[in-house]
């Protein structure tokens, strides 16, 4: 099977409250797939769902094979094939990380070496601190080593990136391609747009628990269609013209310079605009 994950007119239910509305869609084997949306859009229900933690009012749904809803004494066997990074988690503040992390490696058949695991991390100093002595971005690292010592096929990330500073999030970024490389499924959940653009095959965007659209981060919302903005210097002051072909326009315009063109930008809408715009007055 190609799918990892299959979602079919998925539905949940707080009271009268419709969380999620007839969500539907298919994750590849290998690939990353992002989940945006603002918070109270469902993500996190239809992320528990998939995780067998939350229990579905509709639809269908499996995740390698099996649905998480209905695996009763074979769903250790299933937890086995999967890792798991919440927004929040709570520890064991008095032991060390390599203590933790060796600990939570029995749990798995084949788990992955736990002294790498923490190199591949960037705790490598810090293997013998404690845990409360960590500081937000290293506990959060910490959670992604637990996520992964499990060798799994498919792994859930929610937020991971939160309290990470920039070059922190690069590093993580690296990993979570090095684990893509190796065949890992990676479900994202994040608020950060550049890192949904930096690493997702594709993304989702869900609001007041329907998806909007599906599509790769280049095309989302058109994108790659949308109209660009040409700006440059010129008779002292700045100029800007909105062009659907920024190429000819750009080349009328050095016409005139007879060469480079003063302050030269072309852009076009970011994913956060497009992210933006299709999510305003949805939620």
């Amino acid at each position: 099977m190609n799918a990892a994950i299959e979602v079919v007119d998925l539905r949940k239910n707080y009271g009268d409250q419709e969380a999620v509305v007839g969500i539907s869609l298919t994750i590849m084997r290998g690939e990353i797939f992002a989940i945006l949306g603002p918070n109270g859009a469902g993500k996190t229900t239809t992320v528990e769902i998939l995780e067998g933690f939350r229990k579905r009012d509709g639809g269908t749904v499996t995740v390698l094979g099996a649905d998480p809803g209905a695996l009763g004494i074979h769903g250790a066997e299933w937890r086995n094939q999967i890792g798991i990074v919440l927004q929040s988690t709570s520890d064991a503040a008095e032991l060390t990380v390599s203590e933790t992390v060796h600990h939570f490696s029995h749990y798995y058949t084949s788990p992955k070496d736990p002294d790498s695991v923490i190199d591949l991390v960037g705790l490598t100093d810090k293997r013998g601190a404690r845990i409360r002595t960590l500081s937000g971005g290293q506990r959060r690292r910490l959670d992604v080593a637990l996520g992964i010592i499990g060798s799994p096929e498919i792994l859930f990330l929610d937020e991971p990136t939160t309290g990470f500073d920039p070059e922190a999030r690069r590093a993580f970024w690296e990993l979570i391609r090095a684990l893509k490389a190796e065949g890992t499924t990676i479900l994202l959940t994040t608020h950060y747009l550049d890192e949904a653009e930096a690493l997702a095959d594709r993304v989702a965007v869900i609001s007041a628990g329907k998806i909007i659209e599906i599509a790769t981060p280049a095309t989302l919302g058109g994108r790659h269609l949308a109209k660009a903005t040409i700006s440059w210097h010129e008779n002292g002051v700045t100029q800007k013209k909105i062009s659907e072909n920024p190429t000819l326009d750009v080349i009328e315009i050095a016409a005139r310079f007879g060469g480079d063109i003063p302050e030269l930008t072309v852009t076009r809408p970011s994913l956060e605009d497009i992210y933006l715009t299709m999510i305003e007055g949805q939620s």
